[in-house]
């Protein structure tokens, strides 16, 4: 199949990109460098080939506590690229199966994270701004199939984590954060400082298992809204026991800041939808994801410098 992919150098666009390869795809791989998806005519250059699937999976966004400072920017930023992706699938490539990425804080916490609710209530306060434009995304996607019959999926995950994350000196999230802290508090004797007091509650997937699920999916499923998650969460305390475990790390040396931003206290996806349309999806289990993902770190330990 030839294939667009936005994002494509991102955590998620690389291990996709080198799936959909492996499996002899014709790939147009973009990212920031070679589109500014910002423009309204970046994607007109790409039209000499007809698509049969397209991969957006670009966003500006970071993780921590980014989205408070940037509310605004967000806003315009995302809007301007989901909109111009969206008006250039619909006019030069409707053919095209579009596939994107939503997010799991675009849900109420209030309510069961189960995707008929994805669209119902409000997001957390200091993720709104972000969460909004995911769901006006989604809402685009499905005025496009009422209207042109366009052909779509959008993939709500949980928090993807693995090897070969950024380390560009961007925020990182929780589980990227957990262990560059741990591995420095190891080399160099810092203080490991964890932001909230550990009791918080993440869900996590490897970012190989989510990019086999997405391509599984694109092929068997259309015009759907899917969680894509683990089914069951563990706490920040858990966590950072695990890979002190294997880092040789006192974890009674951590100390825990309550002061600091720490998002929603829970965040699990309902994945019944998912376990209906791959029943015999297998995820990698955690404590092996967590030792490809430290092990990925420690050759990468000159990089992690720290980010206060």
């Amino acid at each position: 199949m030839k294939i667009l992919i936005t994002g494509a150098t991102g955590f998620l666009g690389t291990s996709l990109c080198s799936l959909l390869q492996s499996q002899g795809h014709d790939l147009v791989s973009l990212n920031s460098k070679n589109c500014d998806l910002t423009r309204s005519d970046s994607l007109l250059k790409f039209n000499n080939l007809a698509y049969d699937q397209v991969y957006h999976l670009a966003a500006w966004t970071q993780a921590g506590d980014f989205c408070l400072y940037h509310p605004g920017e967000q806003w315009i930023m995302n809007q301007k690229m989901n909109t111009n992706v969206l008006d250039w699938w619909q006019k030069y490539q409707p053919q095209a199966k579009f596939i994107c990425m939503g997010t799991s804080c675009a849900y109420d916490n209030d309510l069961s994270l189960v995707e008929e609710n994805y669209l119902t209530g409000t997001p957390i306060s200091s993720l709104f701004t972000y969460a909004m434009t995911k769901r006006m995304l989604y809402a685009g996607l499905l005025a496009l199939n009422k209207q042109y019959s366009l052909n779509y999926l959008c993939l709500v995950p949980s928090t993807l984590y693995g090897a070969g994350y950024h380390t560009d000196g961007r925020q990182m999230h929780f589980i990227f954060d957990l262990i560059r802290k741990i591995i420095r508090g190891k080399l160099y004797n810092e203080p490991v400082i964890l932001w909230g007091d550990g009791t918080q509650s993440r869900e996590l997937v490897f970012v190989e298992d989510f990019a086999k699920i997405a391509v599984k999916l694109a092929q068997c499923t259309n015009n759907e809204l899917i969680n894509i998650g683990a089914g069951e969460e563990y706490t920040i305390q858990h966590f950072a026991k695990l890979i002190c475990n294997q880092v040789g790390y006192d974890f009674n040396k951590i100390q825990f800041d309550s002061s600091r931003y720490v998002g929603a206290k829970s965040k699990c996806l309902v994945t019944n939808k998912l376990k209906q349309s791959l029943p015999d999806n297998d995820l990698t289990p955690l404590e092996l994801g967590l030792t490809k993902t430290i092990e990925w770190f420690w050759q990468e330990q000159e990089k992690l410098v720290p980010i206060y």
